[in-house]
């Protein structure tokens, strides 16, 4: 007997070509909670400094970043579930790499929303990242 594919249950998640502008601020006041400001300044000159993007699965960022999925409900999850099913684009999330030795997990600068939204989707969305190190 053939293997079955699983059907994708969401539609197609259409993405801007780079981060919007204001993520980074919003990026910026989140790492300013686990660090000084100096570094998280270095942190976003970083991530604007990034030409490609990396792509991970909304899964595999949510498993990384050890964060529970937020729910459908949730008002800024169910506001990028409307963009996303309207084919409305969404901005590209911003990431801090974790450390697999020191058992820091990845950190979701900004955009934690849309993963959950990407997630809630089709849990195999490719999502567009700016990824950088500590």
């Amino acid at each position: 007997m053939a293997k079955q594919e699983k059907e994708s249950k969401g539609v197609e998640v259409l993405w801007k070509s780079m981060p919007q502008e204001h993520d980074y601020p919003a990026a910026r006041s989140y790492l300013t909670l686990l660090d000084d400001a100096d570094e998280a300044d270095r942190v976003i000159t970083a991530m604007h400094e990034v030409n490609e993007l990396e792509r991970f699965k909304a899964k595999d960022i949510l498993r990384a970043a050890r964060l529970p999925l937020l729910t459908e409900d949730n008002p800024h999850v169910l506001s990028d579930l409307k963009k996303i099913r309207s084919g409305e684009e969404i901005s590209p999330i911003l990431l801090l790499r974790g450390d697999l030795h020191g058992a820091r997990p990845l950190q979701i600068a900004d955009g934690y929303h849309r993963v959950c939204a990407c997630y809630h989707n089709d849990e195999n969305t490719d999502i567009p990242c700016v990824l950088v190190d500590l």
